[in-house]
């Protein structure tokens, strides 16, 4: 009696969570990380997402060159089940500024990133001058053609208001970005045809806030301001998340 009983619950509760899986979202979003680190980082944004019915998509940028790391946006997208949310974090603005041009990219978030002008890079926009009390990326001078954070200085100016352990973790295992995503201009603009957020980080020290602001004013994007540091998807998860989903409950 007691295996019948089991059996009888158990085909009760198989609905049930067949159901439950039916109700994905019908939004996928996609995420792209920035320069010296990689998808990892956006654990904690990703179990939230997903937590809510989303399916959400990582995007391994090799961050050599632009194009390449536009091709790999590109083969993520494609693989979507849904139209999508396209997500950028610092250099990874760049990479959605130009990927975010795909038809099936229905908005584009940013995230304390870059969002470029056609012709623009990351080093001409470097060109522009920092505001007085505000920062840029302590960089060490180039190498073998790439570019890597002082790791001495990296915790405190990627992410200050992040565990120190993990900080220094990532200062250690940085991927170096190659002077060619640095140099590479924007040939297509996204958001000058998608609906934009973004998300400016006020206590950022690798992408001046202010730079944040115009990109953000430039784009008429929906904006909102958070005390964080440059790392904001790990030192404010909920937020991000949150931040995300508004731009999806949006369309």
């Amino acid at each position: 009696m007691m295996r019948i009983a089991l059996f009888l619950l158990l085909s009760l509760i198989a609905p049930a969570g067949a159901l439950a899986q039916s109700e994905e979202k019908p939004m996928s979003i996609v995420l792209v990380h920035g320069a010296f680190v990689d998808g990892s980082g956006w654990k904690a944004v990703f179990d939230i997402l997903t937590g809510k019915g989303y399916e959400v998509l990582m995007v391994q940028n090799p961050t050599i060159s632009l194009n390449g790391d536009v091709a790999a946006a590109e083969q993520v997208i494609a693989a979507a089940r849904h139209p999508v949310i396209l997500v950028g974090h610092s250099y990874g603005g760049m990479v959605i500024t130009e990927a975010g041009d795909n038809p099936k990219v229905r908005g584009l978030v940013y995230i304390a990133a870059y969002a470029p002008d056609s012709g623009e890079s990351v080093s001409t926009i470097a060109e522009t001058p920092v505001p007085p009390g505000e920062s840029v990326a302590p960089l060490l001078p180039p190498r073998n053609g790439y570019l890597l954070v002082d790791p001495t200085k990296f915790p405190t100016a990627f992410a200050a208001d992040v565990d120190a352990s993990t900080t220094r973790f990532m200062a250690a295992a940085q991927v170096p970005w190659g002077l060619e995503a640095v140099k590479t201009p924007v040939t297509k603009v996204a958001w000058k045809d998608k609906p934009v957020h973004f998300m400016v980080t006020t206590k950022d020290r690798m992408i001046p806030p202010t730079f944040q602001r115009a990109f953000a004013k430039r784009a008429g994007a929906a904006t909102v301001e958070i005390d964080s540091s440059h790392a904001v998807m790990l030192s404010h998860p909920q937020e991000v998340a949150a931040f995300i989903e508004a731009a999806h409950g949006s369309k």
